[in-house]
């Protein structure tokens, strides 16, 4: 249809007087479409090249994370090596077990109505209460992938029943475990120590050594010392587990365990029995004796030519089987009841006590060394003495004729040492102490194993740092005549006197005294083990005293084992082996449920045979009185197992007092 006036086309629509010109895409707008297509069709390329790559290039990376999320690494302890005497003897082995563990990550995913359910079914039927279980998971919080060990050698019947009805305990595991085993009894418990879970804070304090969360570690005695050898390599492994943690898949081990080293000891199995026995010996003759304080006591026994222990015992003793499996709290709470008397300490090198009389040759040799005292020279032994208007006493009231240095070891003259002390009050340079310390007093003995003591041996200038006032603070004669007979501020350890009396057995020369003889493979069935490492102890130093003056004060100690007048002389005089030694009686104040005050420390200190030694026996009883008679006998009774003397061969009584 045409327009009648123009002739031309009509339009569809009739004319917008509102628009003057019709609609048309202008430049600057088909510009703007034209960049915005390009947007998208990059835009689009991109995705669809990512979303290849992703399907392509890199679907077995990403199929191989999304299986890693069904799979759980796991370390599987090795089994620890075995502790041995010096004979072969095992004293510590492992026997396998069963343990149950809780995987927090996959617990965590239960509902916290399910967890208390779950937790409250694993308390009744492992008998391991509730609060404890929920304590080791709030421990562990933030640590999802380590497991914890809710009990280990758990028996057949409940590890089945659990196996049967995994659904019912999401998390839970079932894992093979080695527990220690004390094959002995429990024989030298302080010296073996004991093994338990690493905690935070050693797991800290030992980052980069290959420990982790939930290992099992050497926490004293051996078992501490020597873990490195003894822990073995643990196993790495994996297993694959569906969406509540129950294992789908058999343990599959990328580095299988590796068992521990063995290590032995210097230690006589035998031998330390009989050296725990002898304490107890020693404690029940005190008692009889009427001293109703007598509740511990240590003995030493060694090699005074190496420095090789062969019995270090502690009184009293405790069972290490207590941290075997979970740890009841109950029980530490007994071992830390002060009614149980401290038994985790080892007396024998942590144990700190005034010596005595058996300190007497340490003061003889230094007079002797210092031209203060020859050994022929006569000074008078009498009941007391009376110093700057102090009375000090000897042991023997009735006493009262001049003696040689022999005879006042023997006899255990405590006047005549009293006025050889006072000599070395003169002095300035204080030589009773300097010579005290060159063999061995007032430093650590550097013993391989076990938290050792350094004792005490009192100076001028430590009594001017350590007391406040300035009356304490001066070193009067009284001072002096306490330290030469190891009274007073001296505190000393039984194995620093072990180690002094080696010293008199062998010549002169200070031992450092040794626990680990040697780390060894174990040994398959008919072939000898395999060393791997023998410790090296420093050898024997030489102090630098006289043999004559050593020879001089090993008299003393043979007259005093041999002489009528000697102070053990009835203990060993009958003895079929020549022992030369000392008794020692030491006042200590004590600290004792419903008791403080002073109570007697009995010592005996001494070797044999007299010609060339072959062990060296120092023992104490805490609070046992006179060390003739409990001391002395407790010792004898060591030799007799180490020289395989019949008891009913000889006659031993008791002791003199000192």
């Amino acid at each position: 249809m045409s327009s009648p006036s123009t002739g031309l086309p009509r339009p569809f629509l009739p004319p917008d007087p509102r628009v003057e010109e019709p609609y048309r895409v202008t430049p600057q707008g088909a510009i703007r479409i034209a960049i915005l297509g390009i947007v998208a069709v990059t835009i689009f390329c991109v995705l669809f090249f990512r979303l290849w790559a992703l399907q392509v290039i890199s679907g077995e990376r990403y199929l191989e994370v999304a299986k890693n999320n069904q799979v759980r690494t796991f370390r599987a302890a090795a089994p620890r090596g075995s502790i041995l005497d010096r004979n072969g003897t095992v004293l510590v082995s492992n026997i396998p077990g069963t343990a149950v563990q809780l995987w927090p990550a996959a617990f965590d995913q239960a509902t916290p109505e399910k967890q208390q359910f779950v937790l409250h079914r694993l308390s009744a039927l492992l008998h391991v209460p509730y609060k404890e279980i929920r304590g080791d998971l709030l421990a562990r919080q933030g640590d999802l992938l380590t497991p914890i060990t809710i009990k280990e050698n758990v028996n057949e019947d409940k590890i089945a029943y659990l196996l049967e009805h995994q659904n019912d305990f999401p998390g839970v595991q079932i894992n093979q475990t080695y527990q220690r085993h004390y094959d002995q009894g429990g024989i030298a418990a302080q010296t073996l120590g004991y093994v338990s879970e690493i905690s935070k804070q050693q797991l800290e304090a030992d980052a980069g050594k290959g420990y982790a969360a939930g290992d099992r570690i050497g926490q004293a005695g051996v078992e501490a010392a020597y873990d490195t050898y003894l822990r073995g390599l643990p196993g790495i492994g994996r297993v694959f587990v569906d969406a509540l943690g129950r294992v789908t898949s058999a343990r599959q081990f990328q580095q299988l365990p590796e068992a521990g080293d063995n290590v032995r000891l210097t230690i006589d199995a035998d031998l330390q029995k009989t050296a725990e026995d002898a304490l107890n010996y020693g404690i029940r003759l005190a008692h009889e004796d009427g001293e109703w304080a007598a509740d511990g006591g240590a003995l030493v026994a060694m090699d005074p030519s190496n420095g090789e222990i062969l019995a270090l015992a502690s009184n009293p003793s405790y069972n290490p089987g207590v941290y075997t499996g979970r740890v009841d709290p109950k029980a530490l709470k007994r071992l830390s009841d002060p009614a149980a008397n401290h038994p985790m300490i080892d007396r024998a090198i942590a144990g700190l006590y005034p010596p005595g009389s058996t300190f007497k040759p340490v003061t003889a040799l230094a007079a002797l060394e210092t031209g203060l005292l020859s050994p022929d020279e006569l000074i008078q032994c009498t009941p007391k003495v009376v110093v700057d208007g102090q009375t000090f006493t000897n042991w023997d009231p009735y006493a009262n004729e001049p003696m040689t240095l022999t005879t006042a070891l023997a006899a255990s003259c405590d006047t005549y040492f009293y006025n050889v002390a006072l000599r070395f009050y003169n002095r300035t340079d204080s030589p009773l102490q300097r010579w005290a310390q060159r063999m061995g007093f007032g430093q650590r003995t550097g013993v391989d194993v076990g938290a050792e003591e350094r004792g005490l041996i009192p100076t001028p200038a430590w009594r001017r740092r350590y007391f406040k006032t300035e009356i304490d603070k001066i070193w009067t004669s009284g001072d002096s005549v306490q330290l030469g007979i190891g009274q007073g501020d001296v505190l000393v350890t039984p194995l620093q006197m072990t180690r002094f009396y080696a010293l008199l057995a062998n010549g002169g020369k200070l031992v450092q005294p040794h626990i680990v003889k040697s780390v060894e493979e174990p040994a398959t069935e008919g072939q000898p083990p395999v060393v791997l490492r023998e410790p090296a102890p420093k050898p024997p130093v030489d102090v630098g005293l006289n043999p004559n003056n050593i020879r001089v004060v090993q008299e003393g100690l043979f007259d005093a084992t041999h002489a009528n007048y000697g102070t053990s002389a009835s203990i060993f005089g009958s003895f079929p082996i020549e022992i030369a030694g000392k008794t020692g009686t030491a006042e200590k104040y004590v600290t004792l449920p419903n008791y403080q005050g002073l109570q007697d420390q009995a010592w005996w200190c001494g070797y044999g045979p007299y010609i060339g030694p072959k062990l060296v026996v120092c023992a104490m009883i805490e609070n046992g009185g006179h060390g003739g008679v409990v001391a002395a006998p407790a010792a004898l009774q060591v030799f007799q197992k180490f020289f395989h003397v019949d008891p009913n061969s000889f006659n031993a009584s008791v002791g003199n007092s000192d």
